[in-house]
């Protein structure tokens, strides 16, 4: 009896945090779409009238406002940055990659840097606001399945960036971490990245706890898992053989993800 009295309060306990994640989840899939349907229009707007520039810093705003929504899970972000990263040049974000909510805070916190995003084609249609921006914001939008047209938006993409002064945020992994395990980094993207910019830093980044706001799958989501960025040191792309740059960069950032 003594021990099942722990037992039954215990499962008492994660009956009530899945009907409090329920509630809770609800209430951020609606301020979440809200979100994306309110800035969809003023992008598209901000773009007309004051180009690129204009749509980017609505672009800032509108991940704010994603960030903070994750307060309604109990889902704070946090970003520890120790170093000086170069402004006014293009820098290479390198990262891992646990869930589609890693990417709002990088465009927001990182945002002097203007971090444009790798990602799959098939993200470019059909999501208010987050396909508008891919699709006008200057990402690069891969088919993997048709490794011409992936090499091609690569090479274009590498170029825009160094044109541009912006930056480039990678995911080496290819696909999200479902637990938080960090998977082996291919090398063809960050490849690419380095060839057509030779002068300028990669910056690794580990991202810790982001996976457990879908912990449950896609409804609930997790309650109560503050996400964190930890910011490493920049690297000199030119200071290093391209292979050791790699496999320097995939120590660092394995290094601050916890297991």
């Amino acid at each position: 009896m003594k021990i099942l009295f722990p037992l039954k309060a215990g499962i008492l306990l994660l009956e009530k945090m899945k009907i409090i994640s329920y509630i809770l989840s609800t209430l951020f899939a609606i301020v979440f779409f809200i979100i994306l349907l309110v800035f969809h229009p003023i992008q598209w707007i901000g773009l007309k009238l004051g180009g690129q520039e204009l749509h980017q810093k609505v672009v800032n705003v509108m991940n704010w406002f994603l960030v903070k929504s994750l307060l309604i899970l109990g889902v704070p972000v946090r970003v520890e940055n120790k170093y000086d990263i170069p402004k006014n040049q293009t820098v290479i974000f390198v990262s891992n990659h646990q869930s589609m909510f890693d990417i709002p805070p990088i465009i927001w916190y990182f945002r002097k840097h203007c971090p444009k995003f790798v990602s799959k084609i098939e993200l470019g249609k059909g999501i208010p606001s987050i396909s508008f921006n891919l699709k006008h914001g200057g990402a690069a939008l891969i088919d993997r399945k048709d490794k011409k047209q992936a090499i091609a938006e690569m090479i274009n993409f590498s170029k825009r960036i160094n044109e541009k002064k912006w930056s480039a945020t990678i995911f080496p992994e290819g696909t999200r971490s479902r637990n938080g395990q960090p998977k082996s980094f291919a090398s063809n993207g960050l490849k690419m990245l380095v060839k057509y910019n030779p002068d300028t830093y990669v910056v690794p980044l580990s991202i810790n706890n982001s996976w457990k706001v879908f912990k449950y799958g896609k409804f609930p989501l997790g309650v109560g898992s503050p996400i964190k960025i930890t910011t490493h040191e920049p690297i000199k792309v030119d200071s290093l053989p391209f292979e050791e740059l790699l496999q320097k960069v995939e120590a660092t950032v394995k290094s601050g993800i916890q297991q």
